[in-house]
């Protein structure tokens, strides 16, 4: 620059800005009137920078042209590169003071100052440079309060996953303790049986002694001497008798209070078991809602088993679509349905299984089944919240199902198989109900009326089965018996001439076990719940299934509606009774939920043993810890009373 006067390395070193990074610089050498080119171009970066000038810094510097910046004959030819920034910044500069600062590999250091640059260009260097230098300490105190909030919300969630598990702890602990305290008062109540049968007796011949002294008495004119001393010892008898009499009394009262201080135990568990089982669903809700994939919007269906932790299928998504509606969490549910809108499908029907995380197909099975589920999924959706968006999708459902039918009305397990399922036309006819009473169709009347006449002629046409597997197949899957009460409803049911009090009674004499369940953190629990299929028919010990348990609970809640309504009180409450026996054995098996994730909100496993033989073709999945999608959301359903199988207002 004209006139500029030369300073000291250290005056002119305070005037530039320090750089916490770099930023590329090419350089060449030229002569002082600038006309002849010295060297060719090379690469050196920023140190610092100011108004006046930069310091560079230079990597590997050629000998010859050391020695040429040491003689300060040269000036230097520079193109300035800005991150993020284009063009690269042309510029001349004077050499103002060189240092060599490594022999070894010839790194210098070059203070230059500025001879020809636009004051443009130069003020967006040193703009860039201040805002660079502001960027850091801000950019690192950022850092330094994302640490502490990362920190403090690790802390608040080891917090929550350990507050969700002690609540899990609290459930289970409060279900045995009210158990044992029922199983005192049936003890209890025996005693009090036996000693009332005692007293009853004790009165009898009590009442016979005093007869038969009665009589001596009368005889006593005619024998008095010999009848005297009998009427004695019959008075003795009668005393003690009496006194034993009086003891019992005195022991069937302190039975008594026993009993009511028992009984009060009891309410008093209950009143907490209510409470705590009512936290644990919401929790169980929750850990519904944390799985959801934010991208795809599909939930894992099994969290814990690594071979199909990414699998989400599609029966699963229905069901976890209704558990969303029914808590009119509507968006959650949209982002189910927006995937399926999208999906990869074969002939307008959509495969068992997707992967959650990119939304391709995880298996490439195809049953009438798990779409039958997702339609209903939609009709519930579009039925509450009166959104219709999704209903040309379960049309088109409906339309591919209904190719599915045979000339009988049944429809087939698939669009490549010939099997027929009566759990898919139970599916089917709850399905084509729905239609018809969203849509006002009659045809979808007409479809479900054929499909409950193949059900009448394939499913329930032998006495000592009530319902078979499928058509040909007198297999039992307690599913079928389940969902037969809620699909077809009790009512319907007699009408056919099917007695749904026998339907639920052979489900429980044939598919009901009782079995220890191993809990995660290794405490045995004995529970009772409801099997895949009978013991006899599978060459295994009796496990129970979450998911059919509680379609078995939903099944009696039914019942309990269905007699209320006939003013039958003592059957409805005959069920009832079923109904918080089995859904405390199933609060048994909530666990916490394994994974970082799932901040140990409660959810079931498949069942209470893993990797074993369902009797129906496929296995349990594996891990005692593995959460199951289908098993929670049921039981959910079974908690709160609602069946996914019919539209209700």
């Amino acid at each position: 620059m004209k006139g500029f006067k030369p300073k000291s390395n250290i005056e002119e070193r305070r005037r530039y800005i320090r750089l916490d990074s770099v930023f590329p610089v090419s350089f060449r050498l030229v002569s002082l009137d600038g006309i002849s080119l010295l060297s060719e171009w090379s690469q050196g970066y920023t140190s610092n920078v100011s108004k006046a000038g930069i310091c560079l810094f230079i990597n590997n510097l050629k000998p010859e042209l050391a020695n040429l910046l040491d003689s300060k004959l040269v000036k230097v030819s520079l193109k300035i590169e800005i991150p993020l920034n284009k063009p690269v910044i042309k510029a001349e500069a004077r050499i103002i003071w060189a240092r060599q600062i490594n022999k070894e590999s010839n790194k210098y250091l070059i203070g230059l100052s500025y001879e020809r640059i636009d004051p443009k260009e130069n003020e967006r260097i040193v703009r860039y440079a201040q805002i660079k230098r502001l960027f850091t300490p801000l950019a690192l105190t950022i850092i330094i309060i994302l640490f502490f909030v990362l920190v403090f919300n690790s802390y608040m969630n080891i917090r929550l996953i350990k507050g969700n598990k002690l609540l899990v702890e609290q459930l289970v602990k409060i279900i045995q303790e009210s158990s044992l305290a029922k199983q005192r008062i049936k003890k209890i109540s025996k005693e009090k049986q036996d000693l009332e049968l005692k007293l009853q007796a004790l009165e009898v011949r009590i009442k016979q002694i005093e007869d038969e002294r009665i009589q001596y008495e009368k005889q006593l004119r005619q024998e008095e001497i010999k009848t005297t001393k009998r009427i004695q010892e019959l008075n003795s008898l009668v005393e003690k008798l009496s006194k034993e009499k009086a003891d019992l009394q005195e022991e069937l009262i302190a039975l008594q209070n026993k009993e009511n201080a028992v009984t009060e135990e009891l309410l008093r568990l209950d009143k907490k078991r209510s409470s705590l089982t009512l936290a644990n669903f919401n929790k169980m809700y929750r850990w519904l809602v944390v799985h959801q994939n934010p991208r795809t919007g599909l939930v894992m269906s099994f969290e814990g088993d690594k071979d199909i932790a990414n699998w989400a299928f599609t029966y699963d998504q229905a069901l976890v679509a209704q558990a969303y509606t029914y808590f009119s969490d509507y968006e959650r549910t949209r982002k189910i349905f927006n995937f399926y809108k999208k999906a990869l499908r074969k002939d307008k029907l959509f495969f068992n299984a997707y992967y959650v995380d990119d939304g391709s197909p995880a298996e490439y099975t195809i049953h009438s089944g798990p779409n039958l589920w997702l339609g209903i999924a939609i009709i519930q959706y579009t039925y509450k919240s009166k959104d219709k968006t999704y209903l040309d999708l379960a049309l088109e459902i409906a339309e591919a199902i209904i190719n599915l039918q045979d000339s009988e009305g049944g429809i087939r397990g698939g669009i490549e198989v010939n099997w027929y399922s009566t759990e898919h036309n139970l599916d089917a006819y709850a399905f084509f109900n729905m239609l018809y009473k969203i849509t006002d169709k009659a045809q979808y009347k007409q479809i479900a009326d054929k499909i409950l006449d193949w059900l009448v002629k394939h499913s329930y046409d032998r006495p000592n089965i009530p319902i078979k597997r499928g058509k040909g197949d007198a297999t039992i899957a307690t599913d079928t018996y389940a969902w037969s009460i809620a699909a077809i409803g009790p009512e319907k049911l007699l009408e056919l001439g099917m007695n749904p009090d026998m339907i639920l009674d052979f489900a429980e004499k044939n598919c009901l076990v009782e079995t220890i369940f191993i809990r995660p953190e290794g405490q045995k629990v004995k529970i009772r719940g409801f099997d895949f299929a009978p013991q006899r028919h599978v060459s295994r010990l009796g496990i129970v299934s979450s998911e059919w348990t509680a379609q078995m609970i939903l099944s009696f809640r039914i019942m309990a509606d269905f007699y209320y309504q006939k003013q039958m009180i003592a059957k409805a409450r005959m069920y009832e009774s079923k109904v918080d026996e089995y859904l405390s054995e199933l609060s048994n098996m909530i666990i916490s939920s394994p994974s970082p994730s799932g901040q140990g909100e409660g959810c079931l496993p498949y069942a209470s043993a893993d990797f074993v033989d369902t009797g129906h073709g496929w296995m349990t999945p594996k891990g005692r810890d593995t959460g199951s999608l289908a098993g929670t959301a049921y039981t959910l359903f079974a908690y709160y009373n609602y069946n996914p199988l019919v539209l209700k207002d």
